[in-house]
C-alpha cells in the first residue's frame, strides 16, 4: 500500500504536477465555502449580541447561554443528519441543501419580530453548520491527491476564517459609534438595537447563494461514486482532477479497499479505534476554550477593562490573527504532519492559558492580556482549528467515512453546545481565571491522548490511512 501513494504521486507529477490541476482546485474552493459560511453564521452573533439582546430585552444569564447556544443544537442535528443522507444521495447533493438552509436562515433571523423566532432561525442556521462541517472537509478529502490533501482539507479551515473575520469586519462596519459609557439598556432604541443587528445576520445571503450555484458546477467524489458501483463515473472524475494514469492508480486501490472496508463495517470491535480517536479530537477541538473568546468575546474583554467600543475592534483583530496563522498551518501541514502540529497546539494553549489565567487572577489587562488572547488565537489557528478537520476527514475507510464522520462532528458540535452553555456559569462561579486554568487542564490532557494514540497520516492516501489502524 505504501508503494501504492508513492505511484499516485509519480502520476500526478506526470500529468498535472503537484500542486492539483485547475479543476481539483476549483471543486475544493467551491466546497470550502461551505465553510466560509460556517465561519460567518457561527461567529457574527458574537458582535450581534449586545444589540440584539437590547432589542429582545434579554437580561438574565440563562436566555442569554441558551441564545447563544440554540445553534449548536440545529448543528448537532445537521451534522448527525449529513451523514445517512450523505451517504444515500452523495456529498455534493448535501452540499446543496445546506446551502439552502444557509440562505433561509440568513435571511430569517434577520427578520424576526420575536425571540421565539429568532432562536428558530438561528436553530435552521445550525443545522446548515452541522451539515458543512461534515461535508465541506469529506469532500475535498475524497477528491484530493495524498501530497497535497493536507492543505486542501486546510482550505476548507482558511474559509471558515475568512468568514469569521468577514462577520468580525461587518459586524463593525454596520454598528454605529457607541458612546463609551452607553449601557445595553441605552441601545434598545438607537440603530444598532433596532436595525443593525438584523443587516449582519442578513449579509450571509449572498454568500449561500454564491456557494448555491457554484455547488451545481462541481462533481461528486469519485470514492462516493465507486462505493455504489459507480465505477466508470468515478474514473471519468479522477480523470479529470489528475489525469488517466492517476486515475487507473486510484481505482485499483479503492476496488482493494472497499474489499476491507465492507468487513470492517460490520463490525464493531473493528470501527472503535477509529470512533476513539475521532470523537476524543472533535471534542478536544472545542473543549481547548477558543470559541468562548469569540462568542463571549463582549464577556472576556470587558473582564479585561475594555469599553464596548474598543471590543469591536478588538475581536476584528482576533479574526486577522486567525487568518494569518491558518496560512502558517497550510504552509507546515505537509512539512511537519499532522501529529507534531496538534501537540505544538495542545502544548502552547496550556501555557498561554496559564497566562491568561494569572492575568485575571492579578487583575491585569490592557494591551499584556489582548497579546496573550491573540497567541492562543495564533495556536489555535495553525494547530487544532485545521489539523481536526484533516484528521478527522482521512483517519475513516471508506466505506463508513460519511457515517463515522458525521458520529464525530456530532460529538464535536454537542462538546461546543455545553462549552457555549457552560462559559457564564463557569465564569460566575469560579472566575475567569479559573475557567482559563480548567481549559488548560483540558489542553495537558490532549496533548497527552495525542501523543499516546494519534498516529501521522502525512503523504498517505486514504487507503494506506486504513492500513494504519491494522484493519
Amino acid at each position: 500500500m505504501e508503494g501504492g501513494s508513492a505511484k499516485i504521486a509519480a502520476h500526478i507529477g506526470a500529468t498535472r504536477s503537484d500542486s492539483g490541476s485547475p479543476r481539483l482546485w476549483l471543486a475544493a474552493l467551491t466546497s470550502a465555502l461551505g465553510g466560509f459560511l460556517f465561519g460567518y453564521d457561527w461567529v457574527v452573533i458574537g458582535g450581534a449580541k449586545p444589540f440584539y439582546e437590547a432589542h429582545f430585552g434579554i437580561a438574565e444569564p440563562q436566555i442569554q447561554a441558551w441564545v447563544m447556544s440554540c445553534a449548536l443544537v440545529g448543528c448537532l442535528v445537521g451534522a448527525i443528519g449529513s451523514g445517512p443522507l450523505s451517504e444515500a444521495i452523495g456529498r455534493r447533493r448535501t452540499l446543496l441543501i445546506s446551502a439552502l438552509a444557509f440562505a433561509a436562515s440568513a435571511f430569517g433571523t434577520g427578520s424576526a419580530t420575536t425571540l421565539d423566532e429568532f432562536i428558530c432561525w438561528r436553530m435552521a442556521g445550525g443545522v446548515a453548520i452541522g451539515m458543512a462541517s461534515v461535508l465541506s472537509p469529506i469532500y475535498i478529502a475524497e477528491i484530493a491527491p495524498p501530497q497535497i490533501r493536507g492543505k486542501l482539507v486546510c482550505l476548507n479551515e482558511l474559509t471558515i476564517v475568512l468568514g469569521i473575520l468577514a462577520a468580525q469586519i461587518i459586524n463593525w462596519l454596520i454598528a454605529e459609534p457607541i458612546p463609551a459609557a452607553a449601557s445595553l439598556a441605552d441601545l434598545q432604541n438607537t440603530w444598532n438595537g433596532l436595525h443593525g443587528w438584523r443587516r449582519m445576520f442578513e449579509a450571509a445571503v449572498v454568500p449561500a447563494i454564491i456557494f448555491l450555484i457554484g455547488l451545481t458546477f462541481i462533481p461528486e467524489t469519485p470514492r462516493w461514486l465507486a462505493k455504489k458501483g459507480r465505477w466508470d463515473q468515478a474514473r471519468g472524475v479522477l480523470t479529470s482532477l489528475g489525469g488517466s494514469a492517476y486515475a487507473t492508480e486510484v481505482v485499483s486501490q479503492m476496488r482493494l479497499a472497499f474489499e476491507k472496508t465492507n468487513a470492517i463495517a460490520s463490525n464493531r470491535t473493528r470501527i472503535r479505534p477509529f470512533l476513539i480517536v475521532g470523537v476524543t479530537l472533535a471534542v478536544l477541538q472545542q473543549w481547548c476554550g477558543i470559541n468562548v473568546i469569540f462568542n463571549y468575546a463582549q464577556e472576556v474583554f470587558s473582564a479585561a477593562g475594555y469599553a464596548l467600543s474598543g471590543i469591536l475592534f478588538n475581536i476584528v483583530i482576533t479574526g486577522i490573527t486567525m487568518c494569518i496563522f491558518t496560512f502558517a498551518a497550510i504552509a507546515t501541514v505537509e512539512r511537519l504532519g499532522r501529529r507534531a502540529l496538534m501537540l505544538f497546539g495542545c502544548g502552547s494553549l496550556s501555557i498561554i492559558y496559564i497566562l491568561i489565567g494569572y492575568c485575571y487572577h492579578t487583575h491585569q489587562g490592557g494591551v499584556l492580556l489582548l497579546g496573550l488572547i491573540v497567541a492562543a488565537i495564533a495556536a489555535y489557528a495553525m494547530t487544532l482549528a485545521p489539523i481536526t478537520w484533516v484528521i478527522l476527514s482521512e483517519i475513516f475507510p471508506n466505506a463508513v467515512r460519511g457515517l463515522l464522520m458525521a458520529i464525530c462532528t456530532a460529538a464535536l458540535w454537542a462538546a461546543c453546545f455545553v462549552l457555549t452553555y457552560s462559559f457564564p456559569l463557569l465564569n460566575a462561579s469560579i472566575g475567569t481565571a479559573g475557567t482559563f486554568w480548567f481549559y488548560a487542564g483540558v489542553c495537558i490532557l490532549g496533548f497527552l491522548f495525542v501523543l499516546q494514540y494519534l498516529p501521522e497520516t502525512r503523504q498517505k492516501s486514504l487507503e494506506d490511512i486504513q492500513a494504519l489502524w491494522r484493519t
